[in-house]
């Protein structure tokens, strides 16, 4: 299942063209061209420099253009599907054509992924945007069809798999063929033309330049302040917005996005708790980045531009890492489709000394197919204790932000210690391979007074049925917590997730809501850190409650018609509320108290865990008749007397 997978779209290049200006008000408008128009001649160039005209496909049956952005996600996404598309009906005289209109795509971005994709059809760039406005395109990635007579009989998306917020496992409605499909047999062309989804065609506007809101003035500073940590070369961000020509062509798209709140992301409640991350833009910035576009996205003095934040390069850490740990000599090699089990690689950095980790990275070798990792520590020829749903040493999700601890607070890693990297693949129809590494910034262990720790609220039993859309589960940390501080909370579920609700359980009866995620987002899975970490006295616990869709009208849900358990595969689910704290270290020890069970202790809540769910009738026994075959060999070593039943109290 592809999840992830940000593949580079492609485009080509007109040579010698110029760019039309247009006024701010008409790039705000519609352009809208009806079907049944007749295409026009044009003469564009690719990035080769060879010229195409109408002409040149003057024996194909009908055209498909497809209009494609070099850093737009979900062109990215569907330019292996135009490739498919084009094998599946080149041979039935269809011809493929894609454009690429975008003003902030250089030629050598464009070439370079036409390179990458290996695509065999035409690709034009239409810098001045007339072939784009004789079509009526407006987004990316969005096709066009002229039948034989050279109208236009369709314009929309490619098909329903992927979309803003969501990607479904397979297409449900393949829109595109279907059209093909009937222009060739004469048929009815689907009246049903469905919008295409995507990113806003980045357009040459015409300035005013004495604009009271300006890019040096204002922009840039609240883009440096809310988006380049992660939209700069290398990051998570689809398109880098660290220069004014590449935020000037996405000035339209960067508006709508923020707009509706789709960025930057955040998705907690407002009123419940107080977070160092919030991402979310205040008003007053996005009726500066208003006033800035419709004023046609002017420049200012650019003697006015801050210089861009200093970062480490390649990382998102405060400096560059004491220590860097491969998951493996060799890439891993991942198929082309199927399903993946967790792959587990054993690493030995080689620690002669305890470790305090002040701040860490996961870097996955391929985002495109990496779904997460989890980096547990164990001592060498030990027992490794990998159940990642109740704990680990470090993680990646998309979405990871890295954010050193504060001094003093720090992870420890033993001495003599091996990392195990726990890798969940997600195939997206090629082969891939990939190596992900981990880097830690130690901290000087004289400095250290509180342990990090990292624990979690689990419920394995899911029963989610079909078409459910308001399933709901909770969860409570079978443990009580020692004396200890809040420092921060991240909610995980898969693409059925909804809702998540953290609570605290204090010893004197008291509740208080720690976080709320009204609308979880499975694409973008966030650690909410505390402002202010909050004390826990001894003996707190934490409640989480969770609602799952499993309906229609989740876009992102597989299969509405299924039965959905816990499980490793996206296409399952899982509600796991994590939690990280900070213990203070005991003076006398060196140690601070365990948050976790030891693996003798997990055992037995797992074993308590299986008997609940075997006992049926809830008579506290489990009888011959209500134990598995494969799990009579375990509780016949349980079942103390010897009786051939087990009793709840033989676990204790």
């Amino acid at each position: 299942m592809l999840r992830f997978a940000i593949f580079f779209a492609v485009g080509l290049s007109l040579i010698g063209s110029v760019s039309t200006p247009i006024t701010a008000e008409d790039a705000s408008k519609d352009r809208i061209v009806a079907i049944g128009t007749k295409l026009g001649e044009f003469k564009l160039t690719d990035f080769r420099g060879k010229e195409w005209s109408q002409k040149d496909f003057s024996e194909s049956k009908g055209i498909v253009f497809a209009f494609l952005g070099t850093q737009c996600p979900l062109a990215k996404l569907y330019t292996a599907r135009l490739v498919e598309l084009e094998k599946k009906f080149a041979s039935k005289g269809i011809a493929f054509v894609a454009v690429d209109a975008n003003d902030q795509d250089s030629l050598a971005e464009i070439a370079a992924h036409a390179r990458k994709h290996q695509i065999e059809f035409p690709f034009l760039k239409d810098a001045g945007q007339l072939l784009t406005d004789q079509l009526g395109a407006t987004r990316t990635p969005e096709v066009c069809v002229v039948d034989a007579e050279r109208k236009l009989v369709y314009r929309g998306r490619i098909d329903d798999q992927y979309g803003i917020g969501y990607i479904k496992d397979k297409a449900t409605s393949n829109d595109l063929s279907n059209v093909l499909t009937a222009m060739l047999s004469g048929g009815d062309i689907p009246s049903e033309q469905p919008s295409a989804a995507g990113c806003l065609i980045g357009r040459r506007r015409s300035a005013k330049e004495a604009s009271e809101v300006t890019y040096s003035d204002q922009v840039v500073r609240i883009l440096q302040k809310r988006c380049v940590q992660c939209h700069r070369e290398g990051e998570i961000g689809p398109m880098s917005l660290t220069q004014f020509e590449e935020v000037a062509g996405w000035s339209e798209m960067i508006l709508e996005v923020v707009r509706e709140q789709r960025m930057p992301p955040w998705h907690a409640k407002e009123n419940v708790g107080h977070f160092a991350n919030d991402r979310r833009m205040p008003r007053e910035e996005i009726e500066t980045l208003e006033k800035w576009v419709a004023s046609g996205s002017p420049i200012g003095d650019v003697a006015q531009i801050p210089p861009m934040p200093k970062f480490v390069a390649g990382w998102q850490l405060p400096r560059e890492p004491d220590l860097v740990v491969e998951m493996t000599k060799k890439p891993f090699k991942i198929p082309a489709t199927g399903d993946v089990r967790y792959q587990y690689f054993s690493v030995d950095p080689k620690l002669t000394e305890d470790k305090w980790i002040e701040a860490a990275e996961i870097i996955p070798g391929n985002r495109a197919v990496v779904h997460h990792v989890l980096v547990f520590a164990k001592e060498k020829g030990g027992p490794a204790n990998i159940e990642g749903q109740r704990g680990f040493l470090f993680g990646y999700v998309p979405g990871t932000r890295v954010e050193p601890a504060v001094p003093g607070y720090a992870k420890k890693l033993p001495k003599n210690s091996e990392l195990i990297f726990q890798v969940h693949y997600t195939p997206i129809g090629t082969p891939q391979e990939d190596l992900s590494k981990l880097g830690m910034v130690f901290a000087d262990p004289k400095t250290i007074t509180h342990e990090i720790q990292t624990t979690s609220s689990v419920q394995t039993q899911l029963n989610i049925p079909p078409r459910d859309e308001n399933y709901t589960v909770d969860a409570t940390l079978p443990e009580k917590l020692p004396e200890c501080e809040l420092i921060s909370m991240s909610p995980h579920m898969h693409v059925r997730g909804k809702s998540f609700l953290y609570t605290a359980l204090y010893p004197n009866g008291e509740k208080e809501a720690l976080l709320d995620v009204p609308k979880y987002d499975f694409n973008w899975q966030t650690e909410y850190r505390l402002t202010e970490r909050k004390k826990f006295p001894a003996g707190t616990r934490v409640r989480c409650d969770a609602v799952f869709d499993n309906s229609e009208k989740n876009l992102n849900n597989p299969d509405p018609s299924k039965r959905v358990h816990w499980g490793d595969q996206t296409y399952e689910e899982m509600m796991i509320g994590y939690i990280h704290v900070a213990v203070p270290i005991d003076p006398a020890t060196g140690k601070s108290e365990p948050v976790l069970p030891s693996r003798e202790q997990s055992r037995g809540i797992t074993a308590k865990a299986i008997f609940g769910r075997l006992d049926k009738n809830e008579d506290n026994q489990l009888t011959a008749d209500e134990i598995p075959d494969r799990l009579k060999p375990m509780v016949k070593q349980l079942d103390k007397n010897g009786d051939g039943i087990l009793q709840r109290s033989e676990l204790d």
